[in-house]
Formats: structure tokens, C-alpha cells, sequence
């Protein structure tokens, strides 16, 4: 799976994602004639011009089909199917990420291609790459031992972890109100937990660092990648971490899953299936990145921050009426508490950035006003 603020898998943080610069919409006069647009490629131009309501909702239907498809394809392969190699199932997302980035960004156009500009540049996103690594295989691991549903409302904790991260690194304090609303974030995974009928230990505590980890990268890019020259749109940024991401992560599966290439060979040629499965896999894990982006560009941050709530329980159903896993009043409760803390933590943090900057304006014309 790809976080994916990868981001983020599934994950960045458009709250505390600053270097992720989409640049708007050119009109359509002032793009070169001789390039085609990706979405004039899916969708004819009178549609998009005629109806782009109709092409936002397919955006939209997209990104909660690839965000969910990814995660009950990494479900049915580690768990169900048998392939139980979450390390080098990420390094194939890696290796998908990397292609398809490099095709869309300079063949496609999705954006314009940003070249790196120095070492330390580079230095600064292998580190990121580093991280991205962690969460997204610590994500993919937890699939093996826990219900997607569980999986999601582990997941959902993420503002906490960003908070403290926040506060750890940066020391940047929040207001009361977004500490307060933390609390039922944290109240409903520990409800969720305590009546878990598949719980595993083990499978929480690499959740648990998954999701850690995607809140750190949120915090440790907006801190990393600030200057003007350094910053990078979040498709430049995917094509430059994951292939990093697959060559850190090549010497790791060789030593902690062995021959995985020649046993992965073998069991397609035994079941081709299991080939496509793969194939779809690390196509899926690609577009939950391109429609983070195609989202964010044709709304906004926040109406992603708004799915990605919604994602969580939208997922958690689908899950649970796919593969059957037993959950209980409890457990649905502590979920419930959990998304609702999340909601709570959204709200609190645009009003704290509403009086914030309502704050600054009056200093503002305060000083105007003296001088």
C-alpha cells in the first residue's frame, strides 16, 4: 500500500503540508496547443467544459474506489490468499509509484516536471523516503493479523500523533479546543480495542507505528522542504521518493523474505491470477496518490481532509461486508467515537486558523493606524 500523504497512504496531511504547492488550472487558451491534458485523455472536453460538477464526482467516486480497493486488495493477498510478504508487496507499490509518476508527470503533464536543484535537496527526501518506507510497510504488515475495519480506526488516530509530533519537534502549541477534541480520538481506539473480537497484539503495535510514522512525515516535510527552490507539488515529490523508497527497501526483503522474487515467479506461473492480482495491486496503490492530487486540485485541502473522514467508516463497512469479520456493539461504538473525534479535531483546527489570522489582521491595522 502507498500512504499515503503517500502523504500520506493512504496518507499526507494537508494540515500540515505546506511544501505540497498544486498549482492551479491554467484556461484552456493558455495551454500549449501541441500537449494533451490528462483529463481531456478520460473525459472529452465538451464534458469537462459542459458539466464539471459530473467530472469532480468522478474524481471523487475514483478516489474512494482506489483508497478502498487498495486496502481490500492488500487484505485478500496478505491475509486471505497467502501471500504473506507485505515488505516486498510494498516494494512492488514503490516500483508502480515510480513508473507511473515518471509517465504521468512528463508524458502526461499532469504537472510540470520540477527538477531537483541540489544534494541536500535530495538528502532531505531520501529521509522522507525513509519514513514513508516505515509507515506504509507497518501499514501493510497490519493487514496480515487485523481487520481492515480495526485497521481503519487505528488509522484514524493520526491527528493525535500530528499533534504531539507538532508540539515535539516544531513546538508549536494548539489552542485548547484542538488538544480537547483529541480526546475522543484517543477515548474511541482504546473502546475499539478492549472489544476487538480479531485482536493482535502484534498487528496493533505495527498499525499503531504506521500511523505514527505518516503523521511524522507530514510534520518532518513541512519542516524539511520550506524554501521556494526546495518546494515540490506532491506528483514531483512521489516520482522522486518512490524509487528511493524501492531501493531502500530491496535489501530488506531480501534479507527478511529471501528469494521473494524467484518464489513470487513460481507461485504466478503456478496461478496466474495471482499475477493480475498483483498488477492491480500496484496500479490501485499508484492512483490513491493521483486522485489525493486530482482531488485537492479540482476542490480543495479541506474537502479531502472531509473524505478522508468519511473514508475510514465508507471502508470499515465495505470490509466487514466483504470478508465477514465479526464486530461488536463496542467495537462499532469505539469506531464511531473515534471518526466523531476526528470531525471535532478538523473543526477546532479551522476556527483556531480562522482566529489566528483574524488575530493577525487586527495587529495589522492596529500598527497601520499608529504610523
Amino acid at each position: 500500500m502507498v500512504e499515503g500523504n503517500w502523504a500520506t497512504r493512504r496518507g499526507s496531511n494537508p494540515r500540515l503540508d505546506p511544501i505540497i504547492d498544486i498549482p492551479a488550472t491554467p484556461p484552456g487558451d493558455a495551454r500549449p496547443s501541441s500537449k494533451t491534458s490528462f483529463l481531456s485523455l478520460v473525459i472529452p472536453t465538451t464534458t469537462i467544459s459542459s458539466s464539471p460538477t459530473l467530472t469532480t464526482a468522478a474524481i471523487i467516486a475514483s478516489w474512494y474506489f482506489s483508497n478502498i480497493g487498495v486496502l481490500l486488495l492488500n487484505k485478500y493477498l496478505l491475509s486471505i490468499h497467502g501471500y504473506r510478504y507485505p515488505i516486498f508487496l510494498t516494494m512492488l507499490h514503490m516500483l508502480a509509484c515510480a513508473i507511473y509518476s515518471t509517465v504521468f508527470v512528463h508524458w502526461f503533464r499532469i504537472v510540470p516536471p520540477q527538477p531537483l536543484s541540489s544534494r541536500r535537496q535530495i538528502l532531505k527526501i531520501a529521509l522522507l523516503s525513509a519514513i514513508f518506507c516505515f509507515s506504509v510497510v507497518c501499514g501493510n504488515t497490519s493487514l496480515r493479523y487485523l481487520p481492515v475495519s480495526f485497521n481503519q480506526a487505528i488509522g484514524a488516530t493520526t491527528p493525535f500523533f500530528t499533534a504531539v509530533f507538532a508540539l515535539l519537534i516544531t513546538c508549536r502549541r494548539e489552542s485548547a479546543g484542538v488538544y480537547l477534541s483529541l480526546l475522543p480520538v484517543v477515548l474511541g481506539i482504546v473502546v475499539a480495542s478492549n472489544s476487538e473480537p480479531l485482536f493482535h497484539a502484534f498487528g496493533f503495535l505495527v498499525c499503531l507505528g504506521s500511523t505514527a510514522a505518516r503523521a511524522l512525515k507530514s510534520v518532518v516535510q513541512s519542516i524539511l522542504l520550506t524554501s521556494e527552490a526546495e518546494k515540490l507539488n506532491s506528483m514531483n515529490l512521489l516520482m522522486y521518493m518512490a524509487p528511493m523508497a524501492a531501493a531502500m527497501l530491496l535489501p530488506i526483503t531480501v534479507w527478511m523474505e529471501g528469494d521473494i522474487a524467484g518464489l513470487t515467479v513460481n507461485k504466478v506461473r503456478d496461478d496466474p491470477r495471482l499475477g493480475l492480482l498483483l498488477l492491480g495491486n500496484a496500479t490501485v496503490a499508484y492512483l490513491v496518490n493521483l486522485t489525493n492530487f486530482l482531488v485537492t486540485k479540482h476542490t480543495s485541502a479541506l474537502t479531502l481532509q472531509v473524505l478522508g473522514n468519511a473514508k475510514a467508516a465508507v471502508a470499515a463497512v465495505v470490509s466487514v461486508l466483504i470478508f465477514r469479520n465479526p464486530v461488536t456493539v463496542m467495537g462499532m461504538t469505539g469506531f464511531g467515537i473515534t471518526i466523531m473525534g476526528v470531525v471535532l479535531y478538523s473543526e477546532a483546527k479551522k476556527r483556531s486558523k480562522i482566529s489566528s489570522s483574524s488575530s493577525l489582521s487586527s495587529s495589522s491595522s492596529t500598527t497601520s493606524s499608529s504610523s
